[in-house]
């Protein structure tokens, strides 16, 4: 037990006594402990394989590589539809965990598997992602930001892509789009100062 952990759940508000049985599940599998991202997280040879995390409805176990995990309970669930890699298996109460208990240790020992087997995601290359308009008028408009988009590494072109991608309206995109436009020129990621 890793005493930062003890030191995140002592203070956890909400889920905390959820936590505490997903932790004692994912510690009799034999993973090690860390704090990582401010939460919870089990690793297998210094490899993350799973951590937990809560939200305003539910808590969740996300498996890192649980694009791979076979699924034979039909209970992952992809986070959001840009997700590629990690999968969840959401609770909102201690009950439901430990009616689970068996099948959550398949899942992790399977997880652990597949670490062990070397098996990679295969991740959506950056220019399978769809470019929204607004974007992609500004980049034809603007030949040195088109040239500094395509400068950018590839994981800092697909935030910028998403970033655009997820608001619903057009002048939301647009909007998006104007107040990047310099640090794009900049060479900068989404995230960079």
């Amino acid at each position: 037990m890793n005493p930062d952990v003890d030191a995140y759940l002592s203070k956890a508000k909400k889920w905390q006594k959820e936590f505490e049985k997903l932790r004692m599940i994912i510690l009799d599998c034999q993973l090690g402990e860390e704090l990582k991202w401010g939460v919870p997280c089990y690793t297998f040879q210094r490899r993350n394989i799973v951590l937990i995390h809560g939200f305003k409805e539910y808590c969740a176990l996300l498996f890192f590589k649980g694009a791979l995990l076979k699924d034979s309970e039909d209970i992952l669930i992809t986070q959001t539809e840009n997700t590629q890699a990690t999968r969840q298996i959401r609770f909102t109460n201690t009950r439901e965990i430990a009616e689970m208990e068996a099948v959550l240790k398949s899942y992790i020992h399977e997880a652990i598997e597949v670490e062990k087997s070397g098996l990679k995601v295969a991740f959506k290359k950056t220019t399978e992602f769809i470019i929204p308009e607004e974007f992609q008028n500004k980049l034809d408009e603007i030949p040195a930001l088109k040239t500094a988009f395509d400068t950018l590494t590839h994981g800092r072109q697909r935030a910028y892509i998403l970033y655009f991608s997820a608001p619903k309206q057009s002048k939301t995109r647009d909007s998006r789009v104007g107040k990047c436009i310099q640090q794009i020129l900049n060479g900068k990621g989404l995230d960079d100062q």
